[in-house]
């Protein structure tokens, strides 16, 4: 395993961190619990160091399936990142019991990396600022609950800018992989709060898993001698900005996959042709995609039982593999698009800012 120098912070992390989002699930959907765990003891036992969990992940089982996991010694080995969920906070108040919840839930005393989770605009103006966030955060440190405070973003460069300015922050983690070179804070703003002495963690790096599985198009300009994904981690690991970034691993094969990948990780690891080619890559799939769902299930659940991530994943089918076949995926699903009552809950946690409303219209007159 690589490590890494964490920012400004007397930290090393691992190049690859465990994201603790996409664990894998039986068929009812809860956490097939001891192959998770298995998982996790597994890539701390080859070097993995930092571990990743959120409030929402897995319907607020993530943390308490990493609190078991870290049992045994492990928690000692890893630092430890949880979010707290601005979409929960009321009152200044809310800080200080969810993340005592928080707490109890993973059976630890402290976390050592602590995000606002998921700023944008409003919840830093309405929340972090607004009910004044930071001294709620500052006497938790104070009192060893956590250990640095950082935040985690989904809005646009000039907001980011904004966000990193507006405080002495230690961390941050942002969406950023080889095709949201532009989006949201991007390659500027990496560079942005690295040069501001803060480590950056990556989470995205496989854009929901769309980089694994490029179309034709993308897969055609990615040299021979390594799988797609393993070109998308070293885009990524080649950035000297770039700390660590999160992999939500499902299976024991993307363990040990992304294990093999990150003893390689190193800066500089990419020739002038091996980037030009990932640029050409990007070209393709910005050529293709219709949504830019990544799968993360915010959006969820839906009031009216549409399967937004489920619909979203069909109709990008269209340009990737053949209109038959998403038809055919659209007419096997029990409620569709068309059954969308525009209530923009879920556009309200939706990361990509997608309009979820007018895309299921759309994607119900496509499919009609």
């Amino acid at each position: 395993m690589q490590y890494r120098k964490f920012g400004n912070m007397d930290a090393e992390v691992s190049a690859l961190g465990f994201g603790m989002m996409r664990l894998p699930v039986k068929e009812d959907g809860t956490i097939q619990e001891e192959e998770a765990i298995r998982m996790l003891r597994t890539a701390i036992d080859r070097g993995v160091n930092y571990v990743d969990t959120a409030y929402p992940y897995h319907n607020g089982m993530s943390e308490v399936l990493t609190g078991k996991a870290l049992q045994d010694g492990y928690r000692e080995k890893v630092y430890l990142a949880t979010k707290l969920p601005m979409w929960a906070i009321k009152s200044a108040e809310d800080f200080d019991r969810i993340l005592n919840e928080q707490l109890e839930k993973l059976q630890t005393d402290h976390i050592d990396f602590y995000l606002f989770h998921g700023l944008n605009r409003q919840r830093y103006e309405d929340l972090v600022v607004g009910l004044n966030l930071f001294a709620k955060a500052e006497a938790a440190k104070a009192a060893g609950k956590i250990r640095h405070i950082g935040f985690s973003f989904h809005d646009n460069l000039e907001c980011f800018k904004e966000i990193v300015d507006g405080y002495d922050w230690e961390f941050c983690q942002i969406q950023f992989n080889y095709i949201n070179i532009n989006y949201q804070a991007g390659l500027e703003g990496l560079r942005y709060a690295a040069a501001k002495g803060m480590g950056v963690v990556i989470m995205e790096p496989l854009l929901g898993g769309k980089l694994a599985n490029p179309p034709k198009e993308a897969a055609v300009e990615l040299p021979a001698g390594r799988t797609p994904v393993e070109w998308a981690l070293d885009y990524l690991w080649n950035q000297p900005e770039v700390s660590l970034l999160l992999s939500g691993m499902s299976t024991s094969g993307q363990v040990e996959d992304n294990l093999t990948y990150a003893d390689r990780a190193a800066v500089g690891m990419l020739t002038e042709e091996e980037t030009a080619a990932l640029d050409r890559a990007k070209a393709a799939y910005d050529s293709l995609a219709l949504v830019p769902c990544t799968n993360c299930k915010y959006c969820m659940p839906c009031p009216f039982g549409l399967e937004i991530p489920k619909l979203f994943e069909i109709y990008n089918e269209v340009p990737y593999i053949n209109r038959e076949h998403a038809a055919a995926s659209y007419a096997a699903q029990q409620v569709k698009a068309d059954m969308c009552k525009k209530c923009h809950r879920c556009e309200q946690y939706c990361p990509q800012n997608i309009k979820i409303s007018g895309k299921m219209t759309e994607i119900a007159e496509f499919f009609q």
